[in-house]
């Protein structure tokens, strides 16, 4: 019986040499490697900065201490995410607004106006398995009300929006580089992109123990450094990207084409270059189809089973949260695909057989 992971991390020679490099160098944490790295992930991203740390989550409690978020402040955000996208605006204080999600399993911009109140400082739309959300709405939304837009791209690096790279059009772009990602460091990981200077000087400052220098702290800050071995794995993964991310592409086709009808395929507008970290079906036998595919060797997730307006942490300090209608019924019919950079063609079709067996279509 064949085994198909969900994902699998791509793992070369030359990976392993770059990380030997980097542990024979004698530097281990911010030093030549880190800022190759930070200078080739602007340059993909298409900004003036890339600031690397030590996980997506880090990255954005930086993200909002730099940006002076405040006890009371209000986020425009999707409940459909993983739970590290609100995880540091709650740290400071700040409510998460949960807006409900379209067919692309991103926030639905045309509820975001009614959701704006006073107290709203910004808006953080999450480009949900490797699908850009609508950013022209948001945008539009964000200008009118003086908002700022904050992109989690945790799940999308080289995911484009009319031809720009998402992490590239907001105030910042917040980047998780988690093993499982299209983008990996074999580890925990992240990294902020930005065009404001003044941004990428206080973020670089923070996530160093509030310094300039090696011993003068202008501010109180954290230890959410990268380190030199991971950012050299990180160097030779940015260079197969967009390899990897087209045969992603070429997986999602080949599921689409041989389930259509049979299960609900995600999505991709026109507009859209998704990047597929999840190739995410639906149906209402979700439950029953995971337990076959498990005893055909076959990997499965769900991405996520409980939506976080519905979170025990998140429910104790808001117990009377509106209902997301769509988000609440997707979370019960989504299950992940394997996918992968490298995942063989013939596993796909493996993974489909056993999909239409189960439903009676062979």
């Amino acid at each position: 019986m064949k085994k198909i992971p969900l994902s699998r991390v791509f793992l070369t020679e030359e990976v392993r040499k770059a990380a030997l490099r980097a542990l024979n160098s004698g530097s281990y944490i911010l030093a030549k490697e880190c800022e190759a790295f930070e200078a080739e992930l602007a340059d993909y991203i298409g900004t003036k900065h890339a600031v690397l740390c030590s996980s997506w989550t880090a990255g954005g409690f930086l993200l909002h201490r730099a940006m002076g978020l405040k006890v009371g402040d209000e986020i425009l955000v999707p409940s459909h995410t993983a739970f590290p996208s609100i995880e540091p605006m709650i740290h400071f204080g700040a409510k998460p607004v949960f807006i409900d999600i379209n067919e692309t399993y991103c926030l639905d911009v045309d509820l975001l106006e009614a959701s704006i109140t006073p107290r709203t400082v910004g808006i953080l739309p999450v480009h949900l398995y490797g699908h850009p959300a609508n950013l022209d709405r948001v945008f539009e939304i964000a200008r009118k009300h003086d908002l700022w837009v904050i992109e989690d791209c945790a799940q999308a690096h080289g995911a484009r929006f009319k031809g720009k790279c998402v992490g590239s059009m907001g105030v910042a772009g917040a980047f998780s580089f988690y093993p499982s990602k299209n983008l990996t460091v074999m580890g925990d990981g992240g990294c902020i992109t930005t065009n404001d200077s003044a941004l990428a000087d206080d973020l670089r400052m923070l996530r160093n123990h509030g310094r300039k220098s090696k011993y003068i702290h202008e501010a109180v800050g954290y230890n959410y450094r990268f380190n030199e071995i991971q950012a050299a794995i990180g160097r030779v993964e940015l260079r197969n990207i967009d390899k990897l991310n087209e045969h992603r592409r070429r997986v999602a086709a080949r599921y689409t084409e041989r389930l259509s009808g049979v299960v609900k395929a995600p999505p991709e507008k026109e507009w859209a270059h998704a990047v597929y970290h999840m190739y995410v079906i639906r149906t209402e036998r979700r439950d029953e189809l995971a337990k076959h595919l498990q005893s055909k060797g076959i990997g499965t997730g769900i991405h996520y089973p409980v939506a976080n307006h519905q979170q025990p942490a998140v429910t104790k300090l808001y117990p009377h949260l509106p209902k997301l209608p769509r988000t609440e019924a997707v979370v019960k019919e989504i299950l992940s695909m394997p996918i992968y950079g490298e995942l063989p063609l013939e596993d796909v079709d493996y993974v489909c057989d056993a999909i239409l067996e189960f439903f009676g279509k062979q």
